[in-house]
């Protein structure tokens, strides 16, 4: 074989490989493993190499995805289409991406998310769908993603999470539904996410409790209620998961009280955000036991004796927080932890209970 034809043959055997990074984008990574495609002015999803593990079509135009939109993309592990204007999201859109670890939605104007939309994302694990317009979560939607670690659905316009809205995805230990709409969870809404380890549920609606809901959470250790309009919270609200709650952020809800059992089984919290609320007393079993951090400030503290075990941890917490008496009169403005009214109180005496510990 001549030189020419040599090279000829040579050039025939790497077009395919040099036709493999789609216009406008660049390829890296061994064997063209990371195809990225930001702000390219893409109106249509490229075809991309077989070998493809990363895909990043972020920035572009993509009004619908539709079906089978990566259906040839078998080998992707991470998927990025944040601010790509998506308004919807077609049934068997990722189809044909079972080996998909890394989905990235957020910042789009997702409203319309069509059944059977996730299917075959059985290896999913991480899932952002932040800053959006999703209305609903119906029952099934999410079903195929058995694996989903990570839920972020902040900064949507959920109203409601209803019966079975997380069904199927049994591994789900992070969930982020803050700045939303929900004012209400249904009983059942959260029956296959007992697993839960964070839960943010701030910038909401809820006007009460979920107290149904929330008692098939096991394992919660940060919970976050912050700005929703909660006037009370009632007997065994953290019951379920109590023995793991370390971290529980209730500030900004206009609360005005705690019922005298709503902490009981609480063992191991950690740090509570009570301030600019309407709190004017702590029940008797609030767990300051293991308690590091409190936030007080803006609520009308009545300086009772009732608030005695407040004062003994204020006078040994390290933080020094902010919390005053707004009453009686004459000890408006005293910090708790100085405040004389409180000085003669005798602390509550710790009555054994046999066989409590486990």
């Amino acid at each position: 074989m001549d030189r020419s034809s040599f090279f000829l043959s040579l050039l025939v055997c790497l077009l395919p490989v040099l036709q493999a990074c789609p216009p406008s984008c660049h390829c890296h990574g061994g064997d063209l493993q990371h195809v990225i495609c930001d702000n390219v002015g893409l109106k249509k999803i490229p075809k991309v190499p077989e070998q493809t593990r990363l895909l990043n079509l972020q920035r572009n135009n993509f009004p619908v995805l539709p079906t089978n939109a990566f259906r040839e993309m078998k080998g992707l592990v991470s998927l990025h289409l944040q601010h790509s204007h998506i308004k919807e999201i077609s049934s068997g859109a990722f189809r044909g991406l079972k080996q998909l670890v890394y989905l990235y939605l957020s910042n789009n104007d997702i409203s319309v998310i069509k059944m059977g939309a996730f299917d075959d994302l059985t290896e999913l694990t991480y899932l952002y769908m932040d800053n959006n317009k999703i209305l609903d979560l119906p029952k099934g939607l999410l079903s195929p993603m058995i694996n989903l670690f990570i839920l972020q659905l902040g900064s949507n316009k959920i109203r409601e999470l209803r019966s079975g809205a997380f069904s199927g995805t049994k591994d789900l230990r992070w969930l982020y539904l803050s700045d939303n709409s929900i004012s209400s969870i249904q009983p059942g809404a959260l029956d296959d996410v007992e697993n839960l380890a964070i839960f943010h549920l701030d910038k909401n609606q809820l006007s009460t409790y979920p107290v149904a809901a929330m008692s098939k959470l096991r394992v919660v250790e940060d919970l976050k209620l912050s700005h929703n309009p909660m006037k009370v919270i009632p007997d065994n609200a953290f019951q379920s998961f109590g023995r793991y709650l370390e971290t529980l952020s209730l500030d900004n809800t206009g609360l005005e009280k705690f019922t005298d059992h709503a902490f009981s089984g609480v063992t191991t919290l950690k740090t509570v955000h009570l301030e600019n609320n309407r709190l004017t007393q702590l029940p008797s079993n609030f767990p300051f036991g293991k308690l590091e951090k409190l936030t007080l400030s803006n609520n009308p503290w009545h300086c009772s004796c009732q608030l005695a075990p407040l004062r003994k941890w204020l006078k040994a917490s390290r933080n020094r927080p902010d919390g005053a008496c707004s009453s009686p009169a004459q000890y408006r403005g005293q910090q708790i932890r100085d405040a004389a009214v409180l000085r003669s109180c005798k602390l509550p005496t710790k009555r054994s209970k046999k066989g409590s510990r486990h």
